[in-house]
């Protein structure tokens, strides 16, 4: 998609005014501090800090081990607090507002169930209840003057074979806020094979399915996420660049994360292929990567290739708590250590909302009657 400019390096001001759509986003892991802080106290849990500003730093500095396995041990705190009917409505209405904020036009929201029912709730109470705080975050955002969109997407955890419960839980709510399915959770040890009768059952019902993929785990899961699970798209993702084979300067072929920059031959093998050819939307969050040792600078990230190679790219923010991040930030970042231009901004956001789960004619509203219009309004600043 061409912009007036296409080679413009946009400042923080201008990508804060884009319009953003984020299709990997966990509710679980986006918590205000405050409120984690207000939570904890009156449920009793202890936190590793008093205030706000030291709390933020704890998940942040938490998060950045490397390993995945200890990246998943920060979210003790934040699910311990959110185990009543009002506590999840208050933090899926004040992530509602907080994407609102960055601009966030089209939200879907994922989470696991069956973490949230020590304090007696049902299954269906759960997802209720953050339906309720969806429901008042999106009135309220508007009240503020910001038109969101946001949807839930109901996770099974890998290790605690609850699959089907959830999958029937995706079902019952199909159309009353829950727009997909998602397995999450370790995912070296415990792929889409685990249950097989999952996948079945969801298209026999016509559920969405997204599938975490390609993050801590390699090629493997990501060909059991499309080929068993049937993914209409790929949590991560990150790791199809290992099925690519890049030629530079003449050099030897390279392939893996390992590959930085602009460029080059590129030789891919059969499943990059398939992903590329089916143009399954690859869910890339460039922040939480790092600190889970999936990439090692922004710089070097695969978003970079993966889109020049014509890869249904998405960008996302993954756990905005753990990373401090926002899709701001995440935009920002590109643009100043991957050098990304206003051009691939767009591209990226028009990518995720052809790739939302929705029906077409919503996606192409969402497309022509608010993204574009938008866009074009930033465009005329640039001016």
């Amino acid at each position: 998609m061409t912009t007036q400019d296409p080679g413009a390096r946009p400042g923080e001001a201008l990508i804060r005014a884009l319009p953003k759509v984020v299709l990997h986003d966990h509710l679980d892991g986006g918590l205000r501090p405050q409120t984690v802080l207000e939570l904890a106290d009156a449920a009793g849990h202890p936190l590793p800090a008093t205030d706000a500003e030291s709390l933020a730093d704890w998940f942040r500095d938490s998060s950045d081990s490397g390993s995945l396995v200890r990246y998943l041990k920060t979210f003790e705190h934040t699910v311990a607090v959110m185990q009543t009917a009002d506590n999840l409505a208050r933090v899926a209405r004040e992530a509602v507002l907080d994407l609102a904020a960055d601009g966030v036009v089209y939200a879907e929201q994922r989470w696991a169930p069956e973490q949230h029912l020590a304090g007696g709730l049902s299954l269906a109470e759960t997802v209720e209840a953050v339906q309720a705080g969806i429901d008042d975050g999106i009135a309220a955002a508007a009240g503020d003057g910001h038109i969101i969109r946001v949807g839930q997407l109901v996770t099974a955890l890998r290790h605690q074979d609850r699959w089907q419960e959830i999958a029937e839980l995706a079902v019952t709510y199909r159309d009353l806020g829950v727009v997909g399915f998602d397995i999450a959770g370790p995912e070296a040890g415990y792929p889409p094979s685990r249950h097989l009768s999952i996948w079945r059952f969801l298209a026999e019902h016509d559920v969405p399915v997204t599938i975490h993929a390609g993050e801590a785990d390699g090629l493997d899961s990501i060909g059991q996420a499309v080929h068993l699970g049937h993914a209409d798209r790929l949590g991560h993702g990150a790791r199809i660049i290992d099925d690519i084979a890049f030629v530079a300067n003449g050099d030897p072929a390279e392939s893996g994360l390992s590959g930085d920059g602009r460029g080059g031959a590129a030789d891919l093998g059969r499943l990059a292929h398939w992903v590329r050819d089916h143009q399954i939307p690859l869910e890339l969050c460039p922040v939480s990567n790092l600190q889970t040792g999936a990439a090692e600078s922004i710089a070097k990230h695969p978003i970079t290739r993966l889109k020049e190679l014509d890869f249904a790219v998405t960008l996302n923010t993954d756990n905005r708590l753990m990373s401090r991040t926002s899709m701001t930030h995440e935009m920002k970042l590109l643009v100043d250590e991957a050098g990304w231009t206003l051009d691939d901004l767009v591209d990226v956001t028009v990518t995720a909302a052809w790739g939302a789960f929705m029906h077409h004619d919503e996606r192409r509203d969402l497309v022509e009657q608010v993204l574009l219009p938008a866009i074009q309004k930033v465009e005329g600043a640039l001016v």
